[in-house]
Formats: structure tokens, C-alpha cells, sequence
């Protein structure tokens, strides 16, 4: 009896070390990947960083295609969980300039590996394999159905306003990283922040 509860309590051990182990290697490559992009991040660098062996990484996946996948949806998952926290800190009817404010600050502007990872990646996104576009999809709706449903219920066509939201949040976030004027960047935000505003 005691020799099957050790047994069973060494194997619930090992398989509790490798869960710890395969999230410590998603959550790396998640911000792997919005640092360095897809093509820019290989399974030997986030190993490595994740303080592991190159070899221990087909324990855990079946192909790095596979580990993009979770990737890419544990860095959805993360935008989606901020935002969710920008709404339970503030009233109903200031949710979605909130989220704006946050989404277009320089800390987010700053910090691309633990930012939104549509930003960060949706320009690579045609070129990857099903299943990494397919988990970054199904964030991408979230994220559409978490913007719909803090637009009034009073307001038509909730849906094709919360597209045009996180399409213009996104592009703009792109935008402003992507120049090397910094007055010019300011204006793509300030300029965003404005128009939504005026809307209120």
C-alpha cells in the first residue's frame, strides 16, 4: 500500500514539474516572439532562456509550429487580461477610452515583448502556420467580443464599431513604433486618443 502511494505521489510529482516546466517555456517564448517576431526566434534561444536544454524541448512539443501556437495564445491571452483589468478598475461608461489610454501609453509604446501581440506580430501573421494563425484568431475575436460588449446597447452596429476600434488601436500602436520620429510617433497617438475622445 505505501509503495503504490509513493508511486503515485513521485509520478503526480513529475507530472506537476513538467506542467511547471512546459509553462515556463510558453510564457518565454510568448514574449520571445513579440520581441524578436516569429521568423527572429528559435527553439535552441527560448530553451536557453528558459533556463533549459535544447534537447528537453520534444517532451514538450511536437514541433516548434506547435509551441508558436501556445505562444502566440498565451501572448493573446495576456492582451486579453489587461484589458479586462482596465475595465473592472473603472465605470462602465469609461471602459473603452480607459482601455484606449492604457493600449496608446508610452509604457505599453515601451514594452513590446510583454505588450499586445497584435501589434507586435499581426504583419507576420500570413505567413505562419495554420494553427499559430488559427490560436491568434481566436484572440483576436476575444478581444473584438470583449470592445462589443462595453459599446451601449443603445448604439447600432456594436460589432463593426468594435472592428474599427481594435483595428485603429492596433494600427496605431504599429504606426508609432514603427517610425523613427518620435514628434511623429506622438502625433499617430495623440491624434487616436482625440478622435475617440471627441466621440464620448
Amino acid at each position: 500500500m505505501m509503495v503504490v502511494m509513493k508511486k503515485t505521489m513521485s509520478k503526480q510529482n513529475t507530472s506537476s514539474r513538467k506542467e511547471i516546466t512546459h509553462t515556463r517555456i510558453v510564457e518565454t517564448a510568448a514574449r520571445a516572439i513579440r520581441r524578436s517576431g516569429y521568423d527572429g526566434t528559435g527553439v535552441a534561444d527560448i530553451m536557453k532562456e528558459a533556463g533549459l536544454t535544447h534537447g528537453g524541448f520534444y517532451a514538450h512539443f511536437a514541433s516548434r509550429d506547435a509551441m508558436l501556437a501556445e505562444a502566440a495564445d498565451q501572448a493573446g491571452a495576456e492582451t486579453i487580461a489587461i484589458a479586462e483589468r482596465v475595465f473592472a478598475e473603472v465605470p462602465e461608461d469609461q471602459a473603452l477610452q480607459a482601455l484606449m489610454n492604457v493600449y496608446l501609453s508610452n509604457e505599453h509604446m515601451a514594452n513590446i515583448e510583454t505588450g499586445c501581440s497584435l501589434a507586435a506580430l499581426g504583419s507576420e501573421m500570413p505567413r505562419q502556420a495554420p494553427e499559430v494563425r488559427k490560436a491568434s484568431t481566436c484572440r483576436i475575436k476575444e478581444m473584438i467580443a470583449l470592445i462589443k460588449s462595453r459599446l451601449s446597447d443603445r448604439q447600432s452596429n456594436t460589432y463593426e464599431k468594435a472592428l474599427v476600434m481594435l483595428s485603429t488601436m492596433v494600427g496605431t500602436l504599429l504606426l508609432a513604433r514603427a517610425v523613427a520620429d518620435p514628434e511623429l510617433s506622438e502625433d499617430f497617438r495623440q491624434a487616436t486618443l482625440k478622435h475617440y475622445d471627441a466621440k464620448e
